[in-house]
């Protein structure tokens, strides 16, 4: 620093000397100044001779390692209330996977209800970025108001169909009645409850289980009218919705059977309850689909992020944790043994696409269709 203020003090001196309207006056005091900023910052505390790095913030440095990394980035999965055992297990799995390979952490965000009303619940404003619903109509019209692409089955495998179940009849205990079919529903001693397809989607598949065995026994439409009409007639019981045609079942006592999801029957046995049941060996692939919210994910930002979360749902690490929960898994996870023996085998599965898929199926439900035929019959 004694370096420092000697030219400091020599440049007071020569301050005196030097006249400010010459040009050599003021050359020499540019010189002076400029020795001392060099001089000053050559002893100024902390400096050195090694280029400091620059801010990976800074507009135009290179990016740093961390800086590479992706932000951390939130999905919004809306589902029908049945998956969500399924999904606890397999969220984690994706999480730690999508870390893993892309260095980004993925969180979910998880809503779950009746499929219905989520589906009404987005439409409404819920900025879902996946769904898993429990009928491909509530899809549908996600697609009719803008929310999905028409393309969705498309993207994904198994037509976007990634959880799969069949219809099972729930007996009293033992089975007095010896119901094993679909057809034991239409004799004149046996009453069995049901839920409304007006007013539950899950009850939609129970009344196509019941066309589906008509035709696959030999009937033509007349004939499967005639079936499915007179099954609805023994019916003791049309609720509103699946809870409330079990809780008449089971807690009222009323009805010899009740019709209902073959996973929803495994959930049951394992939180501990008995139930005796018989899976019709006619039966009908109850399919429950999944896919992106185009909309939403393209305003989140999130479309690779959900689209890999959708995919892996199809592979054989989320199929068993599907299966576990009582779900029929895809592909090759369904020839393990643990699940060939806890699948009972069914010889005749139909498929909703044989009559027409939703857009066509859904057409017998509303105002005026078929099943209003169906009601008003009931009500003689």
């Amino acid at each position: 620093m004694r370096f420092v203020w000697s030219i400091v003090s020599q440049w007071q001196r020569s301050l005196y000397r030097f006249r400010f309207d010459s040009l050599r006056g003021f050359i020499s005091l540019f010189l002076v100044g400029a020795a001392l900023s060099v001089a000053i910052a050559a002893c100024s505390p902390g400096s050195n001779t090694t280029p400091t790095a620059t801010s990976p913030t800074s507009p135009g440095s290179s990016a740093s390692p961390v800086a590479e990394q992706k932000k951390d980035i939130e999905l919004t999965l809306v589902a029908y209330a049945v998956p969500k055992a399924a999904h606890d297990a397999i969220i984690p799995r994706f999480a730690e996977q999508w870390k893993k390979d892309h260095g980004q952490t993925v969180t979910f965000k998880q809503s779950y209800g009746g499929s219905g009303s989520q589906t009404r619940a987005i439409i409404d404003g819920l900025e879902a970025d996946v769904v898993h619903l429990a009928i491909g109509a509530d899809v549908n019209k996600l697609v009719k108001a803008g929310f999905v692409s028409e393309e969705w089955t498309k993207r994904v495998p198994n037509n976007g169909i990634v959880g799969e179940t069949v219809a099972a009849i729930i007996t009293r205990d033992g089975n007095p009645k010896s119901i094993k079919t679909f057809n034991d529903l239409t004799r004149d001693d046996v009453k069995w409850v049901t839920a409304d397809p007006k007013t539950s989607g899950g009850a939609r598949w129970n009344y196509f289980a019941l066309w589906n065995h008509a035709i696959k026994s030999g009937s033509d439409e007349a004939k499967a009218k005639e079936f499915v009409t007179k099954a609805y007639q023994n019916v003791a019981v049309l609720a509103k919705d699946a809870r409330e045609s079990t809780d008449a079942f089971v807690k009222q006592g009323q009805g010899d059977a009740l019709v209902n999801y073959e996973n929803e029957v495994i959930l049951a046995q394992q939180k501990g309850e008995k139930v005796d049941y018989v899976i019709p060996e006619i039966n009908l692939s109850i399919d429950t689909p999944t896919t992106v919210i185009d909309k939403y994910v393209d305003k989140h930002g999130t479309r690779e992020v959900a689209e890999a979360f959708v995919k892996f749902l199809f592979t054989p690490e989320a199929q068993r944790e599907f299966a576990k929960v009582g779900f029929r898994p895809l592909g090759d996870v369904a020839k393990e043994k643990e699940f060939v023996t806890q699948f009972p085998p069914v010889k005749q599965l139909g498929r909703i696409d044989e009559y027409g898929g939703w857009r066509e199926a859904q057409k017998i439900f509303e105002d005026g269709g078929f099943f209003d035929e169906i009601r008003s019959k009931r009500q003689k």
